[in-house]
């Protein structure tokens, strides 16, 4: 008996969520939160970081101007195919979002989760969410499937590329003299241990700096959260400003958030206040690049691979040396703990690779 899958009748946009308002601030961050060992402080701290932006998180609204120029690419290509957009923590709510798929008649999804890279928290747990908001909304619920991580697609290199450059033309440094540090969520060292996020972190990283010619270039962290007897992966992004600052003194700085792909909480009060303060305090000229957002070339990208999906197209675009990465995740795939569930891996359409 053969099984034959309805096809694609419509995109999803799965992302994080964040709070709207000043009331929403620690009942979301309870969500986010929830059945981790985060200390009752850090969660006040982080809390106190939304206030300042008066409990409003950037994300929604580049979120919602990602939509639109999604829907604008799709009109574009002739993509035919409505859009939803679910987050995991905050409204619109993935459960929310599925049962009005369901209602409208959809039935399969082509998904992209807002983050480039593979790790529990970036991609399996999403995974995990649509699985349990499925199961909330019934059998009737529409398939959802993923696109393929981006994280080495041409058209995300070129955009990170010419953000750095741009941030090497506005020091009036040369490439050679320039000091890059590439940064990104740190996670704890436990689900490092079972992903590849360092390595395709790594590997963007050094793409875009061979683009650009810079030769002197670090990934450091950023964002921790867990406790403090919990490694995360380091290093962190103002202890190695100042390090660097105290061996050699330094006159400029570069800071590429390679691992996010818009300018939410995490680039704006981490990078854009609290590493900026680091630098002032040290008489450091800072510079942050600007993130993907809705640049022209990024929206081509989530097009380009929704189409691979779509369209069943054998030419998958990828730059480096690790290749186009799988369209559907394997079991074991991205796994936090043993514990974890396999339904969040898969079976692949007939011809489309399941592991790297």
């Amino acid at each position: 008996m053969s099984f034959e899958l309805p096809p694609y009748d419509c995109f999803l946009l799965v992302s994080f969520g964040g709070p709207e308002g000043q009331e929403d601030v620690m009942p979301f961050l309870e969500n986010v939160l929830r059945g981790k060992r985060v200390p009752r402080e850090r969660m006040l701290e982080v809390a106190e970081h939304y206030k300042k932006f008066g409990g409003v998180s950037p994300i929604n609204d580049q979120n919602r101007a990602l939509l639109r120029v999604i829907k604008d690419e799709f009109e574009r290509v002739g993509v035919d195919l409505p859009i939803y957009w679910g987050n995991r923590n905050w409204d619109p709510l993935l459960p929310d979002t599925i049962r009005q798929m369901r209602d409208d008649g959809r039935k399969r999804a082509i998904a992209f989760f807002t983050s480039m890279y593979s790790c529990y928290s970036g991609c399996r747990q999403y995974r995990e969410n649509i699985i349990a908001a499925r199961e909330q909304v019934g059998p009737d619920a529409p398939l959802i499937e993923k696109v393929r991580m981006g994280f080495n697609h041409p058209k995300f290199i070129e955009v990170m590329t010419a953000n750095l450059r741009e941030s090497i033309e506005t020091l009036g440094n040369t490439a050679e003299q320039s000091v890059v540090l590439f940064t990104a969520h740190s996670i704890p060292v436990s689900m490092s241990s079972n992903c590849d996020y360092e390595k395709q972190l790594r590997e963007t990283c050094r793409l875009v700096a061979e683009s650009c010619g810079v030769s002197q270039w670090d990934l450091v962290y950023q964002s921790r959260s867990g406790p403090p007897q919990q490694p995360w992966l380091e290093p962190d992004i103002c202890d190695t400003i100042k390090a660097r600052d105290d061996q050699q003194k330094l006159e400029s700085v570069i800071v590429v958030p390679i691992g996010f792909i818009s300018d939410h909480m995490e680039v704006m009060f981490d990078l854009d206040e609290e590493a900026a303060e680091v630098c002032e305090e040290r008489g450091i000229r800072m510079h942050r690049t600007r993130t993907a957002g809705i640049e022209t070339g990024f929206v081509e990208m989530i097009s380009d691979l929704v189409q691979e999906r779509v369209e069943g197209r054998e030419n998958r675009p990828a730059v480096g040396g690790l290749g186009a990465w799988h369209d559907v995740c394997p079991e074991d795939c991205c796994l936090y703990t043993p514990q974890r569930p396999p339904a969040a891996g898969g079976s692949p359409p007939p011809g489309r690779p399941v592991s790297d």
